[in-house]
């Protein structure tokens, strides 16, 4: 099992609006609001990388409200 995290920048007073958008996603296992550069933080599992990064690209980054994502993929056995 694959695994990454997302951070997500959105516009101003968006934050409620992705949340919920994300949570309708299969591959989120996981999505809190934070503090900081980042308004959202986002973990994901699935079958591989490609499967997730299929996801990043084609349903998060494809979200109104969305700014910019940056994603840290997780290194399996560490």
């Amino acid at each position: 099992m694959a695994m990454a995290f997302v951070l997500i920048n959105c516009d101003l007073g968006a934050e409620e609006f992705v949340i919920s958008e994300l949570k309708e996603i299969e591959t989120v296992k996981e999505v809190r609001g934070v503090l900081g550069t980042y308004d959202i933080l986002v973990k994901l599992e699935d079958e591989s990388l490609d499967e997730i990064s299929k996801t990043i690209t084609l349903k998060i980054r494809k979200l109104d409200k969305i700014r910019f994502t940056m994603t840290l993929n997780i290194i399996k056995g560490q």
